[in-house]
Formats: structure tokens, C-alpha cells, sequence
């Protein structure tokens, strides 16, 4: 069992120095450049993707639709470290809370000081819902309270868990293949590579989801 979690260890690495997170910042390399003379195709379609997610935030938000960018970046980073942990020998940095947590916590504590900072009043009657009952409202100010304390944990967990979900299965799938008779190691590696397109659909979904929670988070304060 330890060796089936060692793969989400950072200090599984040459000489135990912890250089696993430095797998965070490969994104970067697959930004497009912008000192190109004629712009290749990524550029092209990085434009193109980072246009439609813009004009989606911006509906989102408002008046305040210059924070597109923060959730764009927020969108690119946990993308690429989604992504690029399907490589063989590449550590998944956002299947730690460590890195999650450090995204999120932040995120939510801005917003709420903001909030109650600029908006106090909107912020209390957020608290209560539209049409309550007169005698239901001090449970629905606990509900809210709740519901609002926990949106750290429920951000980073849900980031966390699916990136761990599907490499543990990949893994498991794996560890059979020497068992397994010649023709049966056919039937694992469709099924490994229906698994690993799976995974690369999730990577794009979970941090297009973080991406949105965060900004109906930031909605809500205004």
C-alpha cells in the first residue's frame, strides 16, 4: 500500500531532495511566446482559447470584468500541472492540499475580506436567502456560515481527490500487467489508454470547475 501512494510522494526523488515540485512551474514552458514576427498556430490557439474563457468570466462578472485575468492564470497553472502529470516521471503537484490549499485559501480569504470590508450589508443579507420563513432564518444564517467556511476545503478537496482517483487507478491497472497472459496485457493497455484519455479530459474539467467556483465567489461579494 505504501508503494502505491509513493507516486504522490515529493520526497520520492534523486538523492530525497524534494525536486518534485519543481514540476509546478513546467507550464510556463508551454506559454506562447509574444516576440514572434508572424504568430505560430499555438499562439493562434492559445489567443483563441484564453478570448472564449474571457468573454464567459466577463458575464460572470460584470462591472468588474478586468479580474478576468486572475482566473485565467488561476485556469492556466492548474491546468498544466493536471496535464502534465499523465507523463511518466513527472510529479502531479495539484493532487497535494498542499498546493490546493495554497491556491484556494488565499482566493476565499481576499473575497471575504473584501466583502465585508465594501459590501457589509450585501454580505449579511446574503446570509439569508430570498423568501424565508421568518422562523427558519437562524438556521439558514448557520447554514450560509457553513456553507461559506468550508469553501476552501471543498475547492482544494475536490481538486485533490480527482487528481488522486484516476493516477491510484492507472496504477493499480498497472501492477496486474505482470500477472496477466499475453493476450490479456492487449486488453489493460486499451483499457490504460481509455483510462489516460479520461484523465486528460478531467485535468482540463476540474481546473475549468476551480476556475469557475472561484469566480462565482468573487460574484457574490459585489
Amino acid at each position: 500500500m505504501m508503494n502505491l501512494f509513493s507516486i504522490f510522494d515529493p520526497m520520492s526523488s534523486t538523492l530525497n531532495f524534494s525536486i518534485n515540485w519543481m514540476s509546478t512551474m513546467l507550464g510556463f514552458l508551454f506559454l506562447p511566446h509574444i516576440y514572434w514576427l508572424v504568430l505560430p498556430r499555438i499562439n493562434i490557439l492559445m489567443s483563441y482559447i484564453l478570448n472564449l474563457i474571457h468573454q464567459e468570466l466577463k458575464i460572470l462578472l460584470g462591472k468588474n470584468n478586468g479580474s478576468t485575468m486572475i482566473f485565467i492564470s488561476l485556469f492556466l497553472m492548474i491546468f498544466f500541472n493536471n496535464f502534465l502529470g499523465l507523463f511518466p516521471y513527472i510529479f502531479t503537484s495539484t493532487s497535494h492540499l498542499t498546493l490546493t490549499l495554497t491556491l484556494a485559501l488565499p482566493l476565499w480569504m481576499s473575497f471575504m475580506i473584501y466583502g465585508w470590508i465594501n459590501n457589509t450589508n450585501h454580505m449579511f443579507a446574503h446570509l439569508v436567502p430570498q423568501n424565508t420563513p421568518p422562523l427558519l432564518m437562524p438556521f439558514m444564517v448557520m447554514i450560509e456560515t457553513i456553507s461559506n467556511l468550508i469553501r476552501t476545503i471543498t475547492l482544494s478537496v475536490r481538486l485533490t481527490a480527482n487528481m488522486i482517483a484516476g493516477h491510484l487507478l492507472m496504477t493499480l491497472l498497472s501492477n496486474t500487467g505482470t500477472s496477466m497472459s499475453f493476450y490479456m496485457i492487449f486488453f489493460l493497455i486499451l483499457i490504460q489508454f481509455l483510462l489516460l484519455t479520461l484523465e486528460s479530459a478531467v485535468s482540463i474539467i476540474q481546473s475549468y470547475v476551480f476556475m469557475i467556483l472561484s469566480t462565482l465567489y468573487f460574484s457574490e461579494v459585489n
